[in-house]
């Protein structure tokens, strides 16, 4: 899957109008070992390596741009379907609501508890700048948001089975809620663009002492301004605030992971906002690419793709030949994926050896078919219907992540 296809859902409310929720993952070969393309032990420059990766994407860009060659790639799914996508992972070519409120909205409890705060905008909360001066309203609100009280849902186990099985090569999401963690997934499966609340850091660059999440938790729940042990100076949970840059990982892993996907799951997402909207592109011409979202989005604009934004998804012209669109909500369109796979029931049982919450189970043992209006509580929100813009979508997006 791209790195994992992990997002989170979607749903039409409200507060999922907030958030953008981005989740990609990469399945690799069955057998296929992160050792054989990141290998400590190999003295081998890795700009060799990745060459091959970044001139397939160029070539493609140009050729997609430019009209150039057949025009249409060899066909990789037997149909252009979710079923289609099943028998694909089945073949051996492939080897991998949560009740979040939203606090934006005038009479909500958490919008009232801010206001006294007397925000020059509600995105200041997460303006590093002004964090560093007046850190109580973001903290004020990561009391009321904190990450234990929201539980992984059916999209988040689907992608820890998908590593249980040896499929899943990595999962960039742009939540920083850490219920991907808490699903089973580890530090090295994930590339957190927005970062974590699984640790926190000194701000001080003299400093930068390490803290873990039960510490950022007590201070938060005992209503202190965290400080430093070490040298006094604040401590910040390690999300990216505006202002801050994304985390170099996020960059150096997707060269290495991105030509060697063998699946591409996309879920929850416009695709719209770089730098996540052009990893599309990044994967080769012969990899499927899934969609699970509630409407089609990110098909191939010519203008962006002369760009360099990447030629985008094509669903459903005459030359569609990999591009499949599910749409449904990400939990749902993971439920019946894993019913066509004929992991259900280990699926089922994954849930339950985690603590999957009781309240949902009736939701977990639905019919596999998609129903919107029966469909489980999504944990993310979408943010492009907020903004378009950059500036805005990475105000609302960080804003919302930090919604847990």
């Amino acid at each position: 899957m791209l790195l994992s296809v992990k997002s989170d859902q979607v749903r039409l409310s409200i507060s999922q109008q907030i958030a953008e929720i981005v989740t990609f993952l990469l399945l690799s070969y069955v057998g296929f070992e992160l050792e054989l393309y990141i290998n400590e032990d190999s003295e081998e420059d890795s700009s060799e390596d990745e060459a091959p990766g970044e001139m397939d994407f160029l070539r493609n860009l140009f050729s997609s741009a430019l009209g150039l060659g057949s025009g249409t790639g060899e066909k990789v799914l037997d149909e252009l379907t979710l079923d289609g996508v099943a028998k694909y992972m089945l073949s051996g070519k492939c080897e991998h609501s949560a009740g979040i409120p939203d606090f934006r909205s005038p009479g909500t409890g958490l919008y009232a508890n801010l206001q006294k705060y007397n925000l020059p905008n509600p995105e200041a909360i997460f303006q590093i700048d002004y964090f560093k001066q007046h850190p109580e309203p973001f903290f004020a609100l990561a009391k009321e948001l904190y990450p234990g009280q929201f539980k992984p849902t059916i999209c988040h186990y689907f992608m820890k089975l998908l590593k249980d099985k040896g499929l899943l090569k990595r999962c960039y999401t742009q939540n920083i809620d850490t219920l991907e963690r808490v699903a089973g997934l580890e530090g090295n499966d994930l590339i957190e663009a927005h970062g974590t609340f699984y640790t926190s850091h000194c701000v001080s660059f003299c400093c930068r002492k390490e803290y873990s999440l039960d510490w950022m938790k007590e201070k938060i729940f005992a209503d202190e301004i965290p400080k430093c042990e070490k040298c006094s100076s604040l401590v910040k949970p390690d999300i990216v605030f505006f202002g801050e840059n994304l985390p170099v990982r996020f960059f150096t892993s997707m060269k290495m992971d991105f030509p060697r996907c063998d699946l591409l799951i996309v879920m929850g997402t416009s695709l719209q906002v770089q730098p996540f909207a052009s990893l599309v592109s990044k994967v080769s011409r012969n990899c499927p690419r899934l969609l699970i979202n509630m409407e089609k989005t990110g098909q191939a604009d010519p203008m962006l793709g002369m760009l360099g934004f990447g030629g985008g998804m094509d669903f459903d012209s005459d030359k569609a030949y990999r591009d499949v669109a599910q749409i449904s909500t990400c939990d749902d369109g993971c439920l019946a994926l894993a019913d066509l796979l004929g992991w259900k029931p280990v699926l089922y049982g994954l849930m339950s050896e985690m603590g999957t919450r009781e309240s949902d189970s009736d939701s977990y043992h639905k019919d596999s078919r998609l129903d919107s209006d029966s469909s489980p509580k999504d944990s993310r929100l979408d943010l492009d219907s907020w903004s378009e813009t950059r500036e805005h979508y990475e105000s609302l997006a960080h804003l919302l992540h930090t919604l847990f």
